[in-house]
């Protein structure tokens, strides 16, 4: 029953999307509909057309346009009891004409009611009124006119006017799912847009956080050379490493924007790189291959962060770095085990001893593990995780990524 009752859409009443060509082409047939009509009337008049009937005529038809234009006035804002009434108005319109001499205006008109009528009325009053005008024409038409091809005509445009409804309604399903598109489309594009956003800003935060750590270390053990009063040699080396770490910070700045636009060094070489630097350990296992910029990028920075962790709170420990290549992801392995194995440790010459309680706990909350969070984040945004831990004798970090 829900068909019979409801209204057609607003969209398929509006026409909105309608081409141009095809409206001009309903209007024209209107017109000529109307014309072949009036032509039809005068030409051929049942009765002798007086000037008091063809008074009669017009003015009948001016109040049924008007009639039949307030049927569509109200129908497009759904109040049935409006459109039923000047659809009333209208078949009396009808009834006139064929009764007083211009039954093919009558029958016209009762054409154009049915017709519209289905187009825009639930069918529960649309069938009606199809029924019962169609069947009213038939009764007080004119002999010569009463007959039920006339009926059948009246049926078959209703008929018309619920195919047409049906096609106005596709058309304004089409509207409305396109619309739907263009708003997914610029969700979507606006959704990309700020995750882009979001990982520029969180590339730079990375490397801001892994630079100015850095510096930081250095910077506070130059302080406490000053007041311990350390040679001006041991000082101006520890400015010097804060000013090359500094200038390293911007080079990885340039390096994570060109590398979110897939324009940086292989994964291996960046890595074999950092770890000759650093005096780690590397081993490559399986075949390398070239890998996603986002995972490229989750590689590089966790390996980043790992390594400055070693430096920061264990320097002088052995440390490896593993990169593996697994059929459908890549995992990266960075563990280092206590004892000596790199050497000097970061903090040249000075004896462990010489850093105050107030450094230590410095270097231990610029370490705390926010960098290592930050990494697990990207890793899961990426769909793969990342491990870090104590291991026997040492400590483990441990990134598995999609590629």
């Amino acid at each position: 029953m829900e068909s019979w009752t409801e209204w057609p859409s607003r969209e398929a009443i509006s026409r909105e999307g309608l081409a141009v060509g095809r409206r001009t082409v309903g209007v024209g047939a209107r017109l000529m509909g109307l014309g072949f009509a009036l032509w039809f009337t005068f030409r051929n008049p049942v009765e002798p057309m007086t000037a008091a009937r063809v008074a009669t005529i017009v003015l009948v038809m001016l109040v049924g346009g008007l009639a039949f234009w307030g049927a569509v006035h109200f129908a497009k804002r759904m109040n049935p009891a409006g459109a039923l009434i000047c659809l009333a108005v209208t078949l009396g319109q009808a009834i006139i004409l064929s009764v007083d001499g211009a039954p093919i205006l009558g029958l016209v008109t009762m054409c154009v009611i049915a017709i519209r009528s289905v187009q825009q009325l639930p069918l529960i009053f649309a069938a009606p009124i199809v029924l019962l005008g169609g069947s009213v024409f038939v009764v007080v038409a004119p002999l010569g006119y009463s007959s039920w091809g006339n009926l059948i005509t009246v049926f078959g445009l209703g008929v018309l006017g619920y195919v047409t409804r049906q096609d106005w309604e596709a058309r304004a399903q089409t509207q409305r799912t396109l619309a739907q598109e263009r708003a997914l489309r610029t969700v979507e594009a606006e959704s990309a847009a700020l995750a882009e956003r979001a990982r520029i800003a969180r590339e730079i935060h990375d490397v801001l956080a892994h630079s100015l750590s850095a510096q930081l270390v250095h910077l506070e053990a130059a302080r406490l050379m000053l007041d311990s009063g350390a040679e001006r040699d041991q000082v101006r080396e520890r400015i010097v490493a804060a000013r090359r770490m500094a200038q390293d910070g911007l080079l990885e700045t340039r390096a994570s924007l060109s590398a979110l636009r897939g324009e940086f060094t292989p994964v291996g070489e960046f890595l074999a790189k950092l770890t000759k630097e650093e005096s780690a350990q590397l081993e490559v296992v399986g075949t390398p291959r070239p890998l996603t910029a986002e995972a490229g990028v989750a590689v590089r920075r966790t390996a980043q962060e790992a390594l400055t962790n070693v430096r920061k709170h264990a320097p002088g420990s052995r440390c490896s770095v593993r990169l593996s290549y697994l059929e459908d992801m890549v995992e990266l392995e960075v563990v280092n085990q206590r004892g000596p194995g790199r050497g000097e440790s970061t903090t040249g010459s000075e004896p462990a001893s010489e850093l105050s309680s107030e450094l230590a706990a410095e270097l231990a909350g610029s370490g705390s593990g926010l960098g290592l969070l930050g990494m697990r984040e990207r890793a899961e945004l990426l769909g793969g995780q990342l491990e870090a831990g104590p291991v026997p004798g040492g400590f483990r970090v441990l990134l598995r990524v999609p590629c």
